[in-house]
């Protein structure tokens, strides 16, 4: 099974969160987009410009994932969300495989 998590964070962790996650082989790759986040937080409404980061990964190396964002996140509470992928191509989901150790 195979899955995307998504994660958004400010620039400074940006490149901490990428390497820590490809130097540790937990997943194949990661998008990276510039984003404008507006949310709650602490009953008022925050604007932010940050970054979103798309991974791809399998899905029994979500933990290990929510972990290493987690250590290298300075957010209070970072958003970390897991989306089952269904179905893919194949010959993407084989390279997947191949990359994650």
């Amino acid at each position: 099974m195979y899955c995307i998590i998504i994660t958004t964070c400010n620039e400074e962790d940006e490149r901490k969160i990428i390497d820590s996650l490809l130097s540790s082989k937990v997943v194949a790759c990661i998008n990276s987009f510039d984003v404008k986040s507006t949310y709650i937080w602490k009953r008022k409404i925050e604007k932010e410009k940050e970054k979103m980061l798309v991974i791809k990964t399998k899905i029994e190396k979500y933990a290990e994932v929510e972990k290493k964002i987690k250590e290298n996140h300075s957010y209070e509470v970072p958003e970390i969300i897991c989306i089952e992928i269904k179905n893919g191509y194949d010959g993407y989901l084989k390279w997947i495989d191949s990359v994650i150790k």
